[in-house]
């Protein structure tokens, strides 16, 4: 391997320090993952003539799907033998980590579904716009990943290989071994950076599909589709270059990510293929304003209720 070429990454992931407490990056991409998240929904609600508390709603019930399946998640699929006996540390042990993908696709999709149920639209126009969404934020909290030096992948000799120098002296640490130099170091795929880009790319399409295309819109369940695919394909297969994540998975054929990604799979072709088979849509603004005069007769019926209680 050519050692010049490697990227030698030492990266701080302190992005600053309050003393007692520090914010990190990842920490930090996490919060810029959300803010892009409020403002496409926000988009998608004002372009489809719904009102902002739609959106708003929306926000509240997704994110705190996300970060509340996101830790279940990771603390039920990887490490049970830990926070199964005493399940009050998934809180209490929160800064020390630990954030499951699809623990957080779990959650994301009960969230859709509280969401869409307390703003009366069909469960999959939220699972559409969601699905444009996830890719992108999926993209920047990698970037996080890789910020933290983890989720890294295998060793090898390709030009584009990492030496994640904060890694590889904290193995040697844990091993009882003095710091290797970096010159000792291996390089390894940067398998955060593939799975971003392949998220952006996804979401690109998306976005295409859903802005620039009708039948993104016409056909409920296209877009969910395609992201399940988008995203938890490009997971299964990066996953084969990726250095597995707990001690457990060593003696598995596939590890629990890949085996996590497999349903997803299965669900984003079975959406596909019944969002093609149905007839299109004619009307893909007939939702919204449906929503619309539904919300706005319920505000009435609330405002008329309030009126006679109050005489």
């Amino acid at each position: 391997m050519n050692r010049f070429l490697m990227v030698v990454w030492d990266f701080d992931p302190t992005f600053v320090d309050l003393g007692g407490m520090d914010i990190r990056w990842y920490g930090l991409m996490w919060a810029v993952a959300i803010l892009v998240a409020e403002r496409l929904m926000s988009n998608f609600c004002r372009r489809e003539g719904l009102p902002q508390q739609t959106s708003e709603s929306a926000f509240l019930w997704i994110v705190m799907g996300t970060f509340i399946g996101a830790r279940v998640g990771h603390c039920i699929f990887y490490e049970p033998e830990v926070y199964l006996p005493e399940p009050w540390r998934i809180i209490t042990d929160i800064r020390d980590g630990g954030m499951a993908s699809h623990g957080a696709t779990i959650g994301i999709l009960l969230g859709i579904w509280i969401f869409v149920r307390r703003n009366r639209l069909p469960y999959v126009w939220g699972l559409d716009r969601i699905a444009v969404i996830a890719p992108l934020s999926g993209a920047i909290i990698r970037l996080g990943n890789l910020f933290n030096s983890e989720i890294i992948g295998h060793t090898t000799d390709l030009p584009w290989g990492f030496v994640f120098v904060r890694h590889e002296i904290m193995e040697a640490r844990r091993a009882g071994l003095p710091d290797p130099a970096v010159s000792d170091m291996v390089a390894r795929h940067p398998t955060q950076i593939y799975e971003a880009l392949c998220y952006v790319a996804a979401f690109a399409i998306l976005a295409w599909l859903y802005y620039r295309r009708d039948e993104g819109r016409r056909r409920p369940g296209l877009l969910f589709g395609i992201a399940m695919i988008g995203i938890f394909f490009t997971r299964f297969l990066i996953e084969f270059v990726k250095e597995r994540q707990e001690d457990f998975e060593e003696s598995m054929t596939l590890d629990m990510g890949q085996w996590l990604s497999i349903p997803f799979i299965i669900l984003g072709v079975v959406m596909i293929v019944r969002s093609l088979r149905r007839e299109p849509v004619a009307d893909v603004n007939a939702v919204a304003d449906r929503a619309c005069r539904e919300m706005a007769a319920s505000a009435k019926a609330q405002k008329q209720k309030h009126g006679k209680s109050s005489k």
